[in-house]
């Protein structure tokens, strides 16, 4: 039997997107599929190749942009015919997993409006950018291994908190946070010793998917200086089920914005660009933020540039995110220590004046680039709820 999936014009998810996930029919094992309208196409099944069997993106993602495109090819001429009615299933019906493997994670700070910001908030005395700022793009490793899919519940981590008394105690934290944010994941990596080249990114990079970088505002300030983020971030980063190929956002592409001064030769490009994407931040139901990605100043292929700058390899599934992405305005802030800045300017939810999460709240951050014509194409979501911290043995 073969059946056609129907999709409204309005949708978000037409042909022109097809993102890929991974996922589990009623009673079936873990596959990757693509998506399309409110349905996901097995593609081990209607493509016969076993590649798409498997319960991650990586094997596919290892087999190169000559393969992505082939494939892209195919979905988009099979979403114009009829298909094997066993390789459709409805997204309402099917569980969908982390779709890659990360094997790394690297997190930078690339807006200039949530860097200018928090260095307002910091440094209330001094310039706000750091002298380093406007020549790299700042990063840190973070940990792959809390790395969930959207939709995973989000435990209130503990650490030390500094006291008014200048000294430390020990507890969950009490300023928990999100980072609205954009991932690149990798698909072909690269050897130890040999820079990736900015010309080179495509060569490399498959899609992008929606991460929330959850932070524990109260932790990461006791323990981040001399060396920087480490237990205020690492307890958990969400990523959306559905990576979007950059083949999907040709449209999006719009020149970078101006960087002053001229960085350094290995991070210019011929032509750089940057992606027009509109986030929307919706705490507990409400919309709160509205961050454009349009604004970052430094771009994905600069990330990656500098990223392997100094020889380090990357491999398939390899994940880098953008940092906070945040606007000049009030309402486009992408983190809600920007949004109550620092706390101090309660913000309302449901009715509710509101700074950082409690426990029951639930985010989720949508977002939405330019298709052909007048379309639009949907990333997805990234999803999650906090829950009460779990106490240790010494609690």
């Amino acid at each position: 039997m073969r059946t056609r999936i129907e999709v409204a014009p309005e949708s978000l998810f037409g042909p022109d997107n097809l993102p890929y996930g991974v996922f589990a029919p009623a009673g079936g094992g873990y596959r990757v599929g693509v998506r399309l309208g409110d349905s996901v196409i097995d593609l081990a099944a209607a493509l016969d190749d076993s590649v798409f069997a498997e319960p991650s993106l990586n094997p596919f993602l290892a087999q190169g942009p000559r393969r992505w495109r082939e494939v892209r090819e195919r979905v988009r001429t099979l979403a114009e015919t009829d298909l094997p009615a066993a390789a459709v299933h409805s997204l309402a019906e099917v569980d969908l997993k982390l779709p890659v493997r990360v094997g790394d994670y690297v997190d930078f700070y690339a807006s200039i409006d949530h860097a200018t910001n928090l260095g307002r908030l910091f440094r209330p005395d001094a310039e706000p950018l750091l002298p380093n700022w406007r020549h790299l793009p700042v990063g840190y490793h973070g940990r792959a291994g809390t790395v969930v899919v959207s939709g995973t519940d989000i435990v209130r981590p503990r650490g030390q908190r500094r006291t008014d008394s200048g000294t430390p105690d020990f507890g969950p934290s009490r300023r928990l946070d999100i980072e609205a944010e954009l991932g690149f994941v990798v698909g072909v990596g690269s050897e130890l010793g040999r820079p990736i080249d900015i010309e080179d990114f495509e060569a490399h990079v498959f899609g992008i998917g929606l991460v929330n970088d959850w932070s524990a505002r109260d932790i990461q300030a006791w323990e981040y200086q001399p060396l920087g983020p480490f237990l205020g971030k690492s307890f958990a980063t969400s990523l959306s089920a559905w990576i979007t190929p950059l083949a999907a956002l040709e449209t999006a592409r719009i020149p970078l914005p101006s960087q002053d001064p001229a960085p350094l030769s290995y991070l210019q490009a011929p032509d750089p660009w940057g992606l027009d994407i509109d986030l929307t931040v919706h705490w507990d139901g409400e919309a709160v933020s509205y961050p454009p990605y349009a604004r970052m100043y430094w771009s994905p292929a600069q990330m990656l540039a500098h990223l392997t700058a100094n020889g380090a390899a990357t491999r398939t599934g390899d994940l880098y995110a953008s940092g906070t992405i945040s606007g000049p305005d009030p309402d486009q802030r992408g983190s809600f220590i920007e949004l109550s800045w620092g706390g101090t300017q309660p913000i309302q939810v449901n009715g509710q004046k509101r700074t950082f999460l409690e426990d029951g709240d639930e985010i989720v951050i949508t977002a939405s680039a330019p298709g052909p014509g007048f379309q639009r194409i949907g990333l997805g979501e990234v999803r999650g709820r906090i829950w009460a911290a779990r106490a240790g043995k010494h609690a």
